[in-house]
């Protein structure tokens, strides 16, 4: 952005060049040099003229006569130069228009091709995430059953990531259906370490570990329910060249998370929106003003966020909640949160 006194023709490729102050040119000159030749030879004609022997009648048409040979001519003779400054004065503004609009093109081919370049980086982004999703399906399909049990063994042992849900009072009055327990009640908690790293998403192709984690937290409703929205918006701020891991947020204390999930809003926890970067947050803001399906995509995120860090700070320490707070998720989380003023 440029100085509020800076010269915009110097820094504005769009910009049009100024005009030439109008000056008198040789057109003028020739006009004003034939206006008095004809003035003189009509009064060389005046004085040289017939007496005054004449009849009144030929008097009065003789002046009218005068008259009109006296003025008519040097009517004309502005006219034409009055036309002819204008038609060099249009010319002059058709080459600074001319001028304007091929800087205005290269300016735009120029951003084109930066964008093109970055749009060839995002595509190759995207293939290398589709082929790594790929990976992982086929790694989750040929997973055995044994491999599976072990894993569920070790997540048992540690402290569940979110507060399990009280099972509803049976009524009297009402029989209970013999359905049988749902297979995701009878699935041990997904772990604190695991539904961490699962906010984090794969890093790579050859992530194994990350790519667990995400499969034990997507078995869990509620945590699949904020991966997806996550995934969502992660891919979107994708699009125009926003990634997570290029935001370095300042890092707030965990008791202001804890505050914030135990509903407290104002200027006290304004710090969890500590993203700086002024691009991200600028290209973020136009983008919600603008398209309805980030705007919608962004808020269904929050209040998913809003709703598992609930449940999640009551179990977890402040050790746990700091590493949340440096996920991939929790950052997403802290840029749409002080774009639409959520810790406000």
């Amino acid at each position: 952005m440029g100085e509020p006194g800076a010269d915009r023709s110097q820094t504005d490729p769009g910009a049009t060049a100024p005009v030439p102050a109008a000056r008198a040119s040789r057109t003028e000159w020739i006009a004003l040099a034939l206006s008095v030749l004809w003035l003189a030879m009509v009064g060389a004609f005046w004085v040289f003229g017939p007496g005054d022997g004449a009849g009144a009648q030929m008097e009065a048409a003789f002046a009218v006569m005068t008259l009109v040979g006296i003025v008519l001519p040097v009517v004309m003779i502005w006219v034409a130069a009055v036309t002819m400054r204008a038609a060099r004065e249009m010319r002059a503004e058709a080459q600074a228009l001319k001028a304007s609009v091929e800087a205005m093109r290269a300016a735009w081919l120029s951003q084109t091709q930066v964008r093109s370049g970055a749009g060839e980086a995002l595509e190759k982004k995207l293939d290398e995430v589709a082929i790594a999703a790929r990976q992982a399906e086929t790694a989750l399909a040929t997973f055995s059953s044994r491999r599976d049990h072990s894993t569920v063994q070790a997540s048992a042992d540690r402290k569940a990531a979110l507060v399990m849900p009280k099972p509803a009072p049976a009524v009297d009055d009402q029989p209970a259906l013999a359905l049988g327990t749902p297979a995701e009640d009878l699935a041990p908690p997904v772990s604190m370490s695991d539904f961490i790293r699962a906010m984090q998403f794969p890093d790579s192709a050859e992530d194994k570990e990350g790519f667990r984690a995400l499969r034990r937290a997507l078995e869990d409703r509620t945590m699949a329910k904020l991966l997806r929205a996550a995934q969502d918006v992660l891919n979107l701020l994708a699009q125009d060249g926003i990634y997570m891991d290029d935001l370095k947020p300042d890092r707030a204390r965990p008791e202001l998370w804890r505050r914030f999930a135990q509903g407290e809003r104002g200027r006290e926890i304004a710090a969890l929106g500590g993203v700086r970067d002024r691009s991200s947050l600028a290209l973020t803001a136009g983008r919600m003003r603008t398209d309805t399906i980030f705007r919608d995509a962004a808020h269904h995120f929050l209040r998913q966020f809003d709703r598992t860090f609930v449940e999640f700070e009551q179990n977890a320490t402040d050790q746990e909640v700091a590493e949340l707070a440096e996920t991939r998720t929790a950052r997403a989380f802290m840029l749409l949160g002080r774009v639409t003023g959520t810790f406000d």
